[in-house]
């Protein structure tokens, strides 16, 4: 009986060890607070050692069993009872230990110790490549295909705009260039003059914390005044092609118009007319006296330069919106690319389709023809790059030539080079023979969203999201000059035949730039806003 007894006291005794310890294990670690705390720690190891000491018999009423004494009847009463000074003391430290929590969790101190507040943090989001605060968006696709896997970064269609007056547009299936704008420096505004304070009685005395000095930052700087003309796009000039004489200029707007200008006399000539939905190419046809107009309606439109007459149309169907479109410099074929990936090839001769191409897994972004009308190269929002034999009607080689989506392509003369820009911000110049990247053209900070190669060959012309056009020396990879109105993304350019450089953007307008740098000319103006 007096073994079970021992064995109760010491798992009591054990717990109540073990109660101590986890009293005491927060504090580890931490700088010591209260001195009660080594109470514990000292409370906890008697008391396990105690308990211990019961398990082992080493204090037990009977210290061991004596096989002589009597179990039974008197003799059994009067056996040797072990060392009862210190049993009663082993008994009283797990009391003492509990008493010591129990005021511990209920003392008057309890209310003098500050409590530590959980730390809360607060995770800042990291900042991001976004897109551009000009870059327009597009749309919505007829296509059945996903969303983009870049950010919209084409020119937004008028309908829109309207929905979104406040947002700036993005251009349609292009890559997403975060060029974040460089934040404004924070103006110091003096505080006001401080008005008398109202006594504050002692039963009202509080610490207040004293009010830091607001700064404000300055609204960015707005554009300069541009000039405006009633004749002009009323939306972003997304595209530039110059006649083969070198005296009139065709524009495309998201605005859906077609116009035609004349570049001697500054003045509109006519407006060709208007597509369904965004215009996105205007060409010009090698006959001199018709051109091709196409866009997002899926429509391809031959009409007569004299006086805007529509002559055929193209219908694309199934394929979607025309995002690139391009014609052979013979004039009887014409490859489009589609905003569901597709490559279609084109009989203008006949009026009829030649091929359909699978194409791309995502939206066309760029098309170019070698000079012989035999091939053609396509480029997607995905960055991959396909060659295709157009006669044929086959693929010859794909490969991923950029991160981001690839603009503008162009063929060399010699037919067997192009050169693409792209969402990277770079500008690749490419062997066919080889498919390896020849030269790059590093300087833009944004998307690299048209390009045009000067008559001569020897210059690239570029345009960026990043709001620059800019010339390149093609044998070098050099670039010559930077032209930066501050008007917000640029997305057409074209060589005039003097060699100056043409651009069109988000502004409206349509700008001459000298071919050795220097500031710019408003050619023809925006319509007012």
């Amino acid at each position: 009986m007096k073994r079970s007894t021992d064995r109760l006291l010491a798992l009591a005794m054990l717990i109540v060890g073990i109660a101590c310890f986890a009293k005491l294990y927060p504090a580890l670690g931490k700088p010591p607070a209260m001195a009660r705390l080594e109470v514990f720690g000292v409370a906890g190891l008697l008391s396990v050692l105690t308990g211990l000491l019961f398990l082992t018999s080493l204090l037990p009423g009977v210290a061991r069993h004596d096989p002589a004494a009597p179990l039974f009847g008197r003799d059994a009463e009067i056996a040797p009872a072990g060392h009862p000074r210190l049993r009663r003391a082993a008994l009283a430290l797990p009391l003492l230990a509990l008493l010591i929590i129990i005021a511990d969790q209920f003392g008057p101190w309890r209310t003098q110790e500050p409590r530590s507040e959980p730390v809360k943090e607060v995770a800042a989001a990291p900042a991001e490549p976004a897109p551009q605060p000009s870059e327009p968006k597009p749309e919505p696709e007829a296509s059945a295909k996903p969303a983009s896997p870049e950010a919209n970064i084409e020119p937004a269609a008028p309908a829109q705009q309207e929905a979104a007056k406040s947002a700036v547009p993005e251009p349609v299936a292009a890559p997403a260039q975060p060029m974040p704008p460089a934040a404004a420096p924070a103006e110091y505004a003096p505080p006001q003059p401080a008005q008398p304070a109202k006594p504050v009685q002692p039963t009202e005395q509080k610490a207040f914390a004293p009010v830091p000095p607001q700064t404000v930052a300055p609204p960015p700087p707005a554009p300069p005044p541009q000039p405006t003309a009633p004749e002009g796009h009323r939306d972003a000039v997304v595209w530039l092609a110059v006649s083969a004489d070198g005296h009139e200029i065709m524009s495309a707007s998201t605005d859906r118009m077609i116009k035609l200008w004349d570049i001697d006399g500054k003045r509109l000539i006519r407006d060709l007319g208007q597509q369904k939905d965004m215009a996105r190419s205007a060409l010009f046809m090698p006959d001199g006296k018709t051109a091709l107009t196409a866009g997002d309606d899926g429509e391809i439109v031959l009409r007569q330069l004299s006086d805007g007459t529509v002559l055929h149309v193209f219908s694309s169907g199934a394929n979607g919106g025309v995002r690139q479109l391009k014609i052979s410099q013979d004039g009887k074929r014409a490859v489009s690319g589609h905003d569901t990936g597709s490559v279609v090839v084109w009989d203008l001769e006949k009026g009829t389709v030649l091929h359909v191409l699978p194409g791309h897994d995502w939206s066309v972004s760029s098309v170019a023809i070698s000079p012989d009308g035999t091939r053609a190269l396509t480029g997607s929002i995905d960055g991959e790059l396909k060659l295709w034999d157009i006669v044929a009607g086959k693929q010859l080689r794909s490969w991923h030539g950029h991160d981001r989506g690839a603009y503008g392509a162009v063929f060399l003369a010699d037919g067997h080079h192009t050169v693409t820009g792209s969402g990277d911000y770079t500008i690749k110049l490419w062997d066919l023979d080889t498919f390896k990247e020849v030269r790059r053209f590093d300087g833009h900070s944004g998307t690299v969203y048209a390009l045009a190669l000067s008559a001569d060959g020897k210059r690239l012309g570029s345009v960026s999201l990043d709001g620059t056009a800019r010339i390149w020396n093609m044998d070098t990879g050099a670039e010559i000059a930077e032209f930066d109105p501050g008007t917000g993304p640029m997305y057409s350019v074209a060589f005039a035949a003097d060699g100056t450089l043409l651009t069109g953007g988000i502004d409206r307008t349509i700008r001459d730039w000298p071919a050795a740098g220097r500031d710019g000319t408003v050619l023809f103006a925006g319509a007012p806003e």
